[in-house]
């Protein structure tokens, strides 16, 4: 005679059960993941120009207060600086007047991004180089053309 569960008295789960159940779980994870990433990653891309916009109005400010002086380093602007969202500092380089072609970021005809100064977050992976042609500055969220462009590296 073959056991069966009414017989049993059990009323719990099968090990075939339990297995369609934690494949279909399985399945949702793989399905949800990649949006969730996105969703995150645009999260972060969001807060990181809304920061710049904001330090980036705090930098006028300071200019205003200033007789038209920049200030040499993020630190003189009377604001709290947050890390960016992946938990770098924003990245500051005055170029007001600045001669050479040292640390000046570039777009990809090579053009000064900014005649004053520039303001930008390294992104997820925390790299940065001058031209933002280069794999390490395509995920940089950065200010150009004086403050009238602020996003991604790739949209600029």
């Amino acid at each position: 005679m073959l056991a069966t569960r009414a017989n049993m008295g059990g009323t719990g789960f099968t090990l075939i059960e339990l297995m369609v159940t934690m494949a279909i779980v399985a399945l949702l994870a793989i399905v949800a993941l990649p949006g969730y990433q996105a969703y995150v990653q645009r999260a972060n891309n969001s807060q990181a120009i809304a920061d710049i916009m904001t330090l980036g109005g705090r930098i006028e400010i300071f200019r205003l207060r200033n007789r038209g002086q920049l200030p040499t380093a993020l630190d003189q602007v009377e604001y709290e600086i947050p890390l960016d969202p992946w938990g770098h500092p924003y990245e500051y380089l005055l170029i007001d007047g600045k001669k050479g072609k040292g640390g000046i970021r570039k777009d990809k005809n090579l053009n000064p991004l900014n005649s004053d100064f520039d303001l930008y977050s390294k992104g997820p992976d925390g790299a940065s180089v001058g031209p933002l042609t280069a794999k390490a500055s395509r995920d940089d969220i950065l200010r150009a053309n004086n403050g009238a462009f602020v996003g991604a590296a790739t949209d600029y």
